[in-house]
């Protein structure tokens, strides 16, 4: 049997979560364009 790969979700939040995208200006950018749209914008 073959596993799916697995990345942790540690990982994963550290490269994609809120606090990843709030530290640079583009990742504000990207948060704020959610938010306009009405997307939930959830912090962790």
């Amino acid at each position: 049997m073959h596993y799916p790969h697995r990345i942790s979700k540690r990982k994963r939040l550290r490269k994609h979560g809120f606090r990843a995208r709030m530290r640079t200006a583009s990742g504000r950018k990207i948060i704020n364009r959610k938010r306009r749209k009405g997307r939930k914008v959830q912090v962790v």
